[in-house]
């Protein structure tokens, strides 16, 4: 079963946080949530989270995706993180998939790795002209390559689907998604 890697940050956005977790889970992915200090994360509302693990603890093992919950100040305290930064390069590096919602694609814009791509963000999150190299545009969610992003907490439910078939395939998303009983 493909293993995904959550990193929670204190300030995470919940809403995309858990519905990543839950989404992934219910498919049946090997999912994996880790804090990056020893506390348990405060999201960016005031939910505690309590993480898997420590991302200390999960550093050198291999993931098929590492999802990136955004939020702020989450996504600001991934960015700065030298380990997730690392990690989402090896992760390239590899041909293995990354994502990240809300915020968060500013992390995989900071690291160099939506140079040449097309990505979406929460409006506001990025300063364009600080990535002249990325094509950002307003889609809910833009899958370049390994390179997954989505817009925000309304598009949570979507991210996740997309992240279900990319790993899973269509007709795992799809049992996934009947069992939500959305509406389209």
């Amino acid at each position: 079963m493909p293993s995904v890697l959550v990193p929670l940050a204190q300030g995470c956005e919940e809403l995309e946080a858990v519905t990543i977790i839950d989404l992934l889970r219910r498919a049946g992915l090997d999912v994996v949530t880790a804090g990056l200090d020893n506390r348990p994360v405060t999201a960016s509302r005031g939910t505690l989270l309590i993480a898997d693990t420590r991302l200390e603890d999960v550093v050198e093992r291999t993931f098929d995706m590492i999802v990136l919950p955004g939020g702020l100040p989450g996504a600001d305290h991934l960015a700065e993180d030298p380990r997730i930064v690392a990690l989402l390069r090896s992760q390239h590096a590899a041909g293995r998939f990354s994502a990240a919602i809300c915020a968060a694609p500013k992390v995989l814009a900071c690291a160099g790795l939506l140079d040449g791509r097309s990505a979406t963000v929460y409006p506001g999150a990025v300063d364009p002209a600080a990535y002249p190299k990325v094509e950002f545009t307003d889609a809910a969610v833009v899958v370049d390559g390994t390179i997954v992003t989505s817009r925000g907490p309304g598009t949570a439910m979507d991210f996740a689907l997309q992240l279900i078939e990319l790993l899973l395939g269509r007709e795992s998303r799809d049992q996934v998604e009947r069992g939500l009983v959305r509406t389209l």
